[in-house]
């Protein structure tokens, strides 16, 4: 009971705010000013922040595309390692099949005992 009191009271004030900026908009509606010195400044300073943002979007953009240039090399790297690994891999499994191999030849060449 109490908390929708409370949500009354705050309609209401919401109500009472929301009228008196009304009130307020209406008698400060934008009358339309001549061309001055200040639009123009306005329009500088949009122009300069403009640049600044260009700027930044460009020193982002540079910056991802160094990243993932170095990325590449690495990538690059990493796969040249890998190559090799599994050439050296492949090496190293020949020999085992061909150590195998001669043992299973000379323990067919034993005598058998029974």
């Amino acid at each position: 009971m109490n908390k929708a009191i409370g949500t009354t009271e705050i309609d209401e004030a919401l109500e009472v705010e929301i009228g008196r900026s009304f009130h307020q908009s209406k008698h400060t509606t934008a009358v339309p000013h001549p061309a001055s010195a200040e639009h123009e400044m306005t329009a500088d300073n949009l122009g300069t922040l403009l640049s600044r943002m260009t700027k930044l979007s460009m020193s982002e953009v540079e910056s991802l595309i160094d990243e993932l240039e170095r990325l590449r090399k690495k990538l690059e790297t990493d796969g040249d390692l890998i190559e090799r690994a599994f050439a050296r891999h492949s090496e190293h499994s020949h020999g085992v099949m061909q150590l195998t191999t001669i043992i299973a030849d000379n323990v067919k060449r034993l005598p058998t005992t029974s």
